[in-house]
């Protein structure tokens, strides 16, 4: 194909792939940089050099004043401390004991400044008045001088500090107390929650594939009703449920039967972190066995039958390991899942249990230490990376087919007593899902939860009062409305567009493009959000360019961070399409802009549905990345739910989940709606 042909392609390839450069590659990168750049003390003779440099800056006559001012100890410990310094300036290790009281060290100091040959005295006596000054009057000096200085050399001089290229950050746990701490409760309840959490969803799953349960459809559909809700939506419920103030703990077993204490007995600590990770990730992981399962062949297990085996046999030798691929991918998700969960953590245990993905916000909000966050993002990745390989090495020489009968299921019922409790954990599932709903639900239309239990609406008005007004009212679900609403249709269009030039156009790099952008589907939403503050505070120095505080970076984020479905679902289509179509309308006259538009866009029109609805979706609940990018003119609700239930002010929480999840709702009818009439047009069509 001449260059001609391809010049439009390629230009489309690279309007296409500079923004995902850009928004995904950039942010990550900045991410992995951070982390190996230390801000460290200044070796004392490049403090020296600084120190003498800004001492030249001032005017001579206030100069030998500032000089003769600054270098007078105030302090017997001053004191000791510059001399130290020039000992150590003049090349001579201070033979005193460092540690002892200041009075032994000044007498100790002196004899062994006496003790010295004269040149070496001649050379401390010169530098003693820098050292001072280096050591206790450099904050003054820094700001006498500021004018003058550039702020990065300002900043040194003032706290002491450069940067300089290190593992510091990284090796941060294996010296830090509270660091390996977290680290091992962030290890334990991923263990946990992987575990247990892929098992019910593996029970669920079962009984929905094998006529477990009497009504499969209904229990599939209350199983997924959490992906559409706030990420804290669990731990609200769980609180408001069993917590200190709990329907069940305070108001049945406390007031009503007087069996416990509900400050004492109730579910805030390692358990309730627990209970509301495995049902916040049973959604998760049951999409994958559901779809694992529905593509087995029923007849392999009818065969089993027939030869002999029992039902007990055959579960365990064919149903399982035909299976395994997909407890494998479960067991993967629900891992990094939980060990980036910091929402359910911080408001079930607080501080009191740390994990890391809360050390990672408390690093960002609190304590502004970009570098070990960082790090400790990057090392997030490290556990699920060594999880997964562990369980590929463990079925690498297995092939697994699910055979030409995929996706029958086999004509032999299941056994009474697996019916039996199949029905029981689902039961158990689905009604613990529908009680974090109903208990929702309620708290939106109560007074305040677990003190005055008067219905009302106060909660559902526009713009609320008291503390934490600002939050307060569902006012700020309309930013997360134009927000999402906003970012949706140009990730969905986006992604098909980047679909269509990774399949269709296949420029150069199509493959890493590809790779870049499903990266945000692969890493923790904590990665993302802490890249795009580091990425877009103050691009190349100039603040001009400034992303962060503004609506612009909420977009981008959200549109960046979810375009990877339309992306695959778009790929997917493109992979089955005929590519003749678009050759023959090529052959015909059509220009690149012209087939895409009336060829390859309707066909496409399903993935586009299915990226902007994820994009949406995603946009209105999303946490992790967005609790960085927030700001006081621009809030999200699941923010303010997140810091309303943090409070305890648990009916704004309830009130504004249950908008976004009517928000929810409407969008996915209103794309079901488009979808039934885009293929009714299509087949017309044909």
């Amino acid at each position: 194909m001449s260059l001609r042909r391809r010049l439009p392609g390629l230009l489309l390839a690279a309007l296409v792939a500079l923004p995902v450069l850009v928004f995904i590659g950039w942010p990550i990168g900045m991410v992995l940089a951070r982390g190996f750049v230390v801000a460290g003390p200044m070796p004392e003779w490049r403090l020296r050099d600084a120190t003498e440099q800004a001492l030249a800056l001032l005017p001579e006559d206030r100069r030998a004043a500032a000089v003769a001012r600054w270098a007078v100890p105030r302090s017997t410990q001053e004191e000791v401390e510059a001399l130290a310094t020039a000992f150590r300036l003049a090349g001579v290790t201070p033979p005193w004991d460092l540690t002892a009281p200041f009075d032994t060290q000044r007498e100790a100091a002196a004899a062994a400044r006496t003790a010295l040959a004269p040149e070496a005295q001649a050379r401390i006596a010169q530098l003693l008045p820098v050292a001072a000054i280096m050591r206790h009057r450099r904050v003054a000096l820094a700001f006498q001088v500021r004018d003058q200085l550039s702020p990065e050399a300002f900043e040194a001089l003032r706290t002491g500090e450069e940067w300089r290229i290190g593992l510091d950050h990284y090796l941060a746990p294996l010296h830090d107390a509270h660091l390996r701490r977290a680290a091992l409760n962030s290890l334990g309840f991923a263990l946990f929650a992987c575990l247990m959490t892929t098992a019910v969803a593996f029970a669920l799953a079962f009984a929905v594939n094998r006529d477990g349960v009497r009504w499969p459809g209904l229990l599939r559909a209350i199983t997924l009703l959490p992906l559409v809700a706030p990420p804290v939506l669990v731990a609200t419920a769980v609180i408001m449920l069993f917590g200190r103030r709990g329907l069940v703990t305070d108001g049945l077993l406390e007031k009503g039967l007087c069996l416990i204490d509900a400050d004492e007995t109730n579910i805030y600590g390692i358990a309730g972190v627990m209970l509301a990770q495995v049902l916040s990730f049973v959604p998760a992981a049951f999409i994958v066995l559901d779809n694992t399962l529905r593509r087995q062949d029923g007849r392999m297990e009818e065969a089993a039958a027939i030869l002999g085996a029992s039902r007990r046999s055959t579960f365990w030798e064919v149903t399982l390991p035909l299976a395994a691929p997909g407890l494998k991918r479960a067991v993967v998700l629900v891992f990094i899942l939980s060990l980036t969960d910091f929402g359910n953590p911080l408001l079930l245990a607080g501080r009191d249990v740390p994990v890391i993905a809360a050390v990672i916000y408390d690093e960002m909000t609190a304590f502004r230490n970009t570098g070990l966050a960082s790090a400790l993002c990057v090392l997030l990745l490290a556990p699920g990376l060594a999880v997964h390989l562990a369980l590929e090495r463990m079925g690498r020489r297995k092939r697994y087919d699910a055979g030409a009968g995929a996706g029958t299921v086999p004509e032999a019922a299941l056994p009474v007593a697996w019916r039996r409790g199949l029905g029981a954990v689902s039961l158990l599932v689905a009604a613990s899902i529908l009680a974090v709903y109903v208990t929702v639900m309620a708290g939106a239309f109560t007074q305040e939860w677990g003190v005055a239990w008067r219905p009302t609406l106060e909660h559902f008005a526009a713009v609320g009062t008291g503390y934490g007004s600002s939050e307060r009212g569902v006012a700020v679900v309309w930013d997360s409305l134009w927000v999402a609403a906003l970012a949706a249709p140009l990730g969905g269009a986006l992604g098909v567009l980047l679909a269509f030039v990774i399949e269709r156009i296949r420029p150069p790099g199509r493959e890493a493009l590809a790779f870049l952008a499903l990266l945000p589907a692969v890493l923790p939403g904590l990665i993302f959000g802490v890249g795009y503050i580091l990425a877009f505070n103050l691009p190349f120095g100039l603040e001009s360019l400034a992303l962060t505080g503004t609506g612009a970076v909420l977009v981008l984020n959200i549109l960046f961070g979810n375009m990877f479905v339309a992306v695959l679902a778009a790929r997917a289509s493109l992979q089955r399409m005929d590519p003749a179509i678009e050759e023959a309308a090529e052959g015909l006259g059509a220009g690149l802009l012209r087939r895409f538009i009336e060829i390859t866009a309707p066909l496409l029109r399903g993935a586009l549905l299915l990226g902007t609805l994820y994009v949406f979706v995603d946009g209105m609940t999303t946490l992790s990345s967005m609790i960085f990018l927030v700001s006081g003119d621009h809030k999200l609700a699941s923010v303010a739910i997140f810091n309303h239930a943090g409070s305890g002010d648990y009916g704004q929480a309830a009130a504004k989940s249950v908008v976004i999840l009517a928000w929810a709702g409407l969008a996915m009818a209103v794309i079901w709606w488009l979808e039934q009439r885009g293929g009714r047009r299509l087949a017309g069509l044909r």
